[in-house]
């Protein structure tokens, strides 16, 4: 095992994967304390604005975090395929079966 002062150490942004966020978000039994506490070390507004979306539109954990890092960086749109994303008003939902050429 490594000590998470350890395996932060010279780390300055985390890339994540769906997993830790949903852990985060659902506060799963077993890794909800050491996700919080990494979350509370590194910029976590995603994770945050993530649980946000998801208790606001309903929306699935992994969506939700898609839309909170878009959101994060700053799109003005977002691409998808995923009618149901169109309740999202934060920005502007781009639905490919909507486009044409």
């Amino acid at each position: 095992m490594i000590k998470l002062d350890d395996a932060l150490a010279g780390v300055k942004n985390l890339g994540l994967d769906t997993a830790p966020v949903i852990y985060f978000v659902e506060k799963h039994p077993r890794y909800d304390a050491l996700v919080t506490e990494i979350f509370r070390r590194i910029d976590a507004e995603t994770a945050k604005r993530a649980a946000t979306l998801r208790a606001k539109y309903n929306l699935r954990t992994p969506d939700a975090l898609q839309v909170a890092t878009a959101l994060e960086f700053d799109c003005q749109a977002f691409l998808t395929n995923d009618i149901a994303l169109k309740r999202v008003t934060e920005l502007r939902v781009l639905i490919l079966d909507e486009l044409e050429l």
